[in-house]
């Protein structure tokens, strides 16, 4: 739920009494539109070669769609991140991690952002670490220990250092991963106690992915053979 501004808005209250809140969803824009952009080119190639390709080109051309559509919507289209008031969902491209808030040991950004959970570490696919950002993040924070950062290589480890972030205001001087990854440890840290948040971490494939992937390439490879 919104507010008139856009921002998150607060609902009626929670059976516990605290109020309630719409969840919040995390995904990378420049994924989503990269994704939309190799799926409509793929799309005018494949239909042409079905119109005008002779002999297996147009049988071909149809066996390689579902090889090339469904791993292109994984990789861009299907990551998030949502996170509730018990547990956190990272959507990945193959799996699904569902992790309650108190079984999540931390969330770290380094060269990629990770979840700690259950004992185990999941990438999240859906908040790429950039690491222009981060060196555009630490100019903004401090220009000359920026200039005197990319001179010693301690960049990365000053952009990690600044304030968190506040609810609903982006900081210039944070990148956008280390922004989100700071906002989902401070609500599993917030969140933990609940005992609603409490159980353990599950993880489900997705195989309305995997299965027409694998099907396609066997047909894929069947035509080509025949």
């Amino acid at each position: 739920m919104t507010d008139s501004d856009g921002k998150p808005g607060q609902g009626p209250a929670a059976p516990d009494g605290e109020p309630e809140y719409a969840d919040r969803v995390y995904r990378s824009v420049p994924g989503v539109i990269s994704g939309v952009l190799l799926l409509v080119v793929a799309a005018w190639l494949i239909g042409d070669a079905v119109v005008s390709g002779t002999g297996k080109t147009p049988y071909v051309s149809l066996a390689a769609v579902p090889v090339f559509a469904f791993p292109v919507i994984a990789y861009t289209l299907r990551p998030a991140v949502t996170a509730g008031r018990d547990r956190l969902v990272v959507r990945n491209p193959w799996r699904t991690v569902v992790a309650p808030w108190a079984s999540v040991d931390a969330l770290r950004a380094g060269y990629s952002v990770e979840l700690l959970a259950g004992g185990k570490k999941f990438q999240v696919w859906a908040v790429p670490v950039s690491l222009r950002q981060r060196k555009r993040a630490t100019r903004a924070q401090n220009p000359s220990a920026a200039e005197h950062a990319s001179r010693t290589g301690l960049g990365l480890g000053m952009a990690k250092r600044t304030n968190p972030v506040v609810q609903g205001s982006p900081d210039p001087t944070r990148a956008w991963s280390d922004q989100v990854t700071a906002v989902l440890q401070e609500l599993a840290e917030r969140n933990a106690a609940r005992p609603a948040a409490a159980g353990p971490v599950e993880v489900r494939w997705c195989w309305w992915v995997i299965a027409p992937t694998l099907l396609g390439l066997v047909a894929l490879i069947t035509v080509i053979a025949v």
